[in-house]
């Protein structure tokens, strides 16, 4: 049996107060298992972000537990939870979020020179797996967003984290660059016993999972475990 990696609680996060308040999360409860590629699936407004935002420790919640890794993230110090992110996630966005003044290499070398020795020489490992050896010295406005995306990749696992984090990524790529990303996502858990936890709108998305968590107005109301991923290859939206 694999240990869980997060297991969260009546995890609840709400935003205001009186009259004007939002619940954004709604005593949020399941767990994941180290290994994993699940997908958080739910249309827009319904939380997913709040709910990665809480994982990654980028806010506190309301109320209810959240461990990660044998972490408790509630009641963290804001040094603890620097901490937290500096070694235990990674983190890979819609928009890239790359530095435009710094190459390839140097955007990953940035996360892997807090993280350790060696940085340039891990940078360019981790492009390398990612297909981007030939882009070291390459500027973001100078690659395509599927390139930059991969940059991004490369930058959210240069430092090993034990959990991979995504919103939307490839919400900015065409389909076939789309599929590709996804497939690269995939292959960061095979062999590495690395869990990826990625938000989408797109169900269809949902069919290369290991799992599929639905999210809908801050509660969850489905947890499937998916029998026979379909190949990132060959999904279309």
């Amino acid at each position: 049996m694999t240990d869980p990696i997060v297991t969260a609680r009546d995890l609840t996060k709400v935003y205001g107060e009186g009259d004007t308040a939002i619940r954004a999360l709604d005593t949020v409860t399941f767990t994941i298992n180290a290994g994993e590629f699940v997908v958080l699936l739910g249309p827009s407004g319904s939380g997913k972000t709040t709910l990665l935002n809480q994982i990654g420790a980028l806010e506190p919640s309301t109320s209810g537990s959240l461990n990660v890794n044998g972490l408790e993230i509630a009641g963290m110090s804001d040094k603890e939870r620097t901490e937290y992110r500096r070694s235990t996630v990674g983190f890979v966005f819609q928009f890239y979020n790359l530095i435009p003044t710094l190459t390839a290499q140097e955007n990953v070398a940035l996360i892997a020179e807090i993280t350790g020795a060696e940085p340039e020489a891990r940078s360019d490992v981790v492009l390398d797996s990612v297909g981007l050896s030939d882009r070291l010295g390459h500027f973001p406005g100078e690659m395509s967003g599927g390139q930059q995306q991969r940059v991004a990749i490369a930058r959210g696992i240069v430092k090993d984290p034990p959990l991979l984090l995504c919103d939307e990524p490839t919400g900015a790529l065409d389909l076939e660059t789309g599929r590709t990303i996804l497939s690269l996502l995939k292959s960061t858990t095979q062999g590495e016993d690395r869990t990826v936890f990625l938000v989408t709108h797109n169900s269809t998305i949902a069919e290369m999972a290991d799992r599929v968590i639905r999210l809908r107005d801050g509660r969850i109301v489905g947890d499937e475990v998916n029998e026979n991923p379909t190949p990132a290859s060959e999904l279309r939206w």
